[in-house]
């Protein structure tokens, strides 16, 4: 089989993935909105709590406008205190109100049901959506309706994160890579929040015990759960009930219709062969022509990736500390699959703000916080032991030697706390050892911006 890892790193990268510029210009815009929407003296400054990303730009499954006029989108909750007097129908008119003041903003923005749209021109638009805790359930307002409706973005985004862990932090990548292939062939249609869905409950620990490669790299992620989710379908003829993993009795079948989920229930099975045939195919110039059948030209002309790491330590001021547990201890790695560990990092609270999960907000934290870790959950049996790994990447950590990486022992509390310092994904990893062998291992990704 022709897999080409290498060249489905760079394509994602240079190709699918939204750029990092992107990603920090549109950091730079929800900062600015956040800063105007908490200083005023209205009724939405006074009960200003945060502003939240939410959908895939929480989720890291934002990716490239595929056309070169295409625009992309990124919504973000704004998490405020209900106002006493006011009904669901006023929150994103009182919103809409407010921007409407502001020179800055008063051209840009529109209403919709259930948010104010602001529009960068030629760029992108950001749909900012009032989100409430009442009677301690979370709701999102609806401006045509005058209807609470319940929801649950940060239990969805811990759920795909969940999901993602299982597959080794493949399936994000493979969401990418499916909204993609969407969006370049147009022959079908379908919400991004239920293609995540769709695709992320194909991923299972049943899978990995029938084969611990199934997730083993990018390609066959990406064939494995095509294929999966291509059997899935197969097997549903009529549109099944597409439950929000995050909300109990809540689904998304309101926006699709049969027809839609027909003719994406063909494609997929069109797509999923053709998937398999290039992954399968031995001969590499052939290899290529199949896969840009799926992924068009662009597929397998970007220049392989050089990790950051990689690079930084040519230069003679980086110093590599970076360890493994088999080399720092002489402890073997023989992961167990009856054997799991969820690690969690939450952030401390600030005066002013709430503390949160990091998998709630898609592992994103700001700088200059602490962040607490936890084993959250782990089945192994005492007596066990702990270990840790703290990884930092990025031009920020490389350029003041903090690259760290070392493998430590836990001090007896299971815990570590750390702050947030430098731009980049950083990443936590904990071991748990039973009678010398590590048996079980969890990844925490930190991905830290300004």
């Amino acid at each position: 089989m022709m897999k080409l890892v290498k060249h489905f790193d760079a394509f994602l990268k240079h190709r699918v993935n939204l750029g990092d510029s992107r990603i920090d210009q549109l950091d730079g815009r929800v900062k600015a909105v956040s800063s105007f929407l908490s200083s005023g003296d209205d009724a939405i400054a006074e009960n200003f709590v945060d502003l939240i990303p939410q959908g895939s730009y929480a989720q890291r499954t934002i990716i490239n406008p595929v056309a070169a006029n295409d625009e992309f989108d990124a919504d973000v909750l704004l998490e405020m205190k209900e106002v006493e007097g006011w009904d669901a129908e006023d929150y994103v008119q009182e919103l809409y109100t407010v921007f409407r003041s502001s020179s800055t903003y008063r051209g840009m923005v529109s209403r919709k049901s259930r948010c104010v749209l602001v529009d960068y021109a030629n760029d992108f638009h950001m749909d900012v959506v009032p989100y409430l805790n009442r009677h301690s359930e979370w709701f999102i307002t609806n401006r045509n309706t005058d209807q609470y409706e319940r929801t649950n973005p940060e239990g969805f985004n811990s759920w795909l994160d969940g999901q993602s862990r299982i597959a080794s932090g493949r399936l994000i990548k493979v969401i990418r890579m499916a909204k993609y292939l969407r969006d370049l062939k147009s022959t079908f249609s379908v919400k991004s929040v239920i293609f995540t869905i769709l695709l992320g409950e194909r991923v299972s620990d049943a899978a990995l015990w029938a084969d611990p490669d199934h997730y083993k790299d990018l390609p066959t992620a990406l064939v494995n759960l095509f294929e999966d989710l291509d059997s899935f379908l197969h097997d549903h003829p009529l549109m099944p009930s597409i439950d929000d993993p995050s909300c109990e009795g809540e689904n998304f079948n309101h926006r699709w219709n049969q027809d839609e989920y027909a003719n994406f229930r063909h494609w997929i099975n069109v797509y999923s062969g053709w998937i398999r045939d290039a992954y399968d195919e031995e001969d590499r110039d052939e290899s290529y022509r199949k896969w840009r059948k799926v992924f068009g030209d662009d597929f397998g002309t970007y220049g392989e990736i050089t990790k950051a790491s990689e690079a930084h330590l040519a230069l003679s001021s980086v110093r590599n500390t970076d360890e493994t547990i088999q080399g720092r201890w002489g402890i073997p790695i023989q992961l167990n699959p009856a054997y799991k560990v969820k690690l969690l990092g939450r952030i401390r609270r600030k005066p002013g703000w709430r503390h949160y999960d990091l998998p709630s907000r898609g592992n994103i934290a700001s700088k200059y916080v602490t962040i607490d870790f936890r084993l959250d959950y782990v089945n192994v049996p005492e007596p066990f032991e702990v270990y840790w790994k703290v990884r930092n990447n990025g031009d920020e950590a490389f350029t003041a030697d903090q690259m760290r990486g070392q493998v430590e022992r836990d001090s007896g509390s299971r815990s570590l706390s750390e702050s947030t310092k430098y731009r980049g994904s950083h990443y936590v990893e904990v071991f748990i050892v039973k009678s010398g062998v590590c048996v079980a291992f969890d990844h925490q990704p930190v991905i830290v911006r300004s």
